[in-house]
């Protein structure tokens, strides 16, 4: 499930510049809790020092080991953000998630976890217990700009990135956020200014990769007017596609008027960019 937009670094060839002195290791972090927000999503609490927790991005470049390691080879980061990879087989998957939760004065970060399908951070969450790692390699923004009308669609994967956004807005802000899920006992409780309307779009059995709620659903908005607006979309990879070209062209926007990042690919685990 590789984004369309990428934030993380690119990875090296194993064991390329394991020479280097200019590599500094992963930050390690631990889990404290687990808790099963809905059905299909797992919150896990990592904790870390609070100079990494302050200094994370929200959206991070974890490295997830197999589920049974608890002593995983990391690999280095170099300075210019490559990934360096051990020699050797080292089983562990690098995956982007954004946290839904940081607090450096507890040194915490909530990450959830979509447990669709079998991909290697599903699986690591399935099984996840106070103790055990994951490796953070780099962090990142989310690309989300202010503006004065929003237009947020996403599906579960989408959801930490949507909250943190809706958090962040001005209380005066205006839009929509479009929220695909699978049913009713999947929604989440999100704060939200006012003026911004939360639609819950259910797939009710359709199956995630083949639902075209979120297509549909933007389609059917009319662009308001005016420049102070802002278009945010997280999802499937061709869904993503899709509405980005919906909102190219019908709606005219330009670069710097939305961020589009496609989350999974149908055919893969439903996990982010997992």
């Amino acid at each position: 499930m590789a984004p369309i937009e990428e934030p993380a670094p690119t990875a090296a060839e194993p064991g390329a510049g394991a020479a280097d002195p200019a590599v500094r290791p992963v930050d390690v972090l631990r889990v404290t809790s687990v808790q099963d927000v809905t059905r299909a999503v797992r919150r896990v609490t990592l904790t870390a020092s609070a100079a990494v927790v302050a200094a994370c991005g929200p959206t991070m470049s974890l490295l997830v080991p197999r589920p049974d390691d608890r002593s995983p080879r990391w690999p280095q980061v170099a300075r210019d953000g490559r990934i360096v990879w051990p020699q050797g087989s080292h089983g562990v998957a690098l995956r982007s998630y954004t946290a839904r939760r940081q607090d450096p004065s507890a040194g915490e970060i909530d990450v959830d976890f979509v447990l669709h399908g079998d991909g290697p951070a599903a699986s690591w969450a399935a099984s996840a217990q106070p103790g055990a790692v994951l490796g953070l390699a780099s962090a990142a923004p989310l690309g989300a700009s202010p503006a004065g009308w929003l237009l947020l669609a996403g599906d579960e994967t989408a959801l930490p990135a949507i909250s943190r956004i809706l958090a962040a807005a001005a209380p005066d802000t205006r839009g929509v956020a479009l929220l695909e899920v699978a049913g009713p006992q999947e929604e989440q409780p999100l704060a939200a200014p006012a003026g911004v309307e939360l639609r819950w779009l259910h797939r009710a059995g359709t199956a995630p990769e083949a639902s075209t709620l979120l297509v549909d659903a933007v389609a059917a908005l009319s662009r308001p007017p005016g420049e102070d607006l802002f278009a945010w979309v997280g999802a499937e990879s061709a869904v993503v596609r899709a509405v980005r070209a919906d909102l190219r062209g019908r709606w005219g926007l330009r670069r710097g008027q939305h961020h589009a990042i496609g989350y999974w690919r149908a055919g893969r685990a439903m996990s982010p960019a997992g």
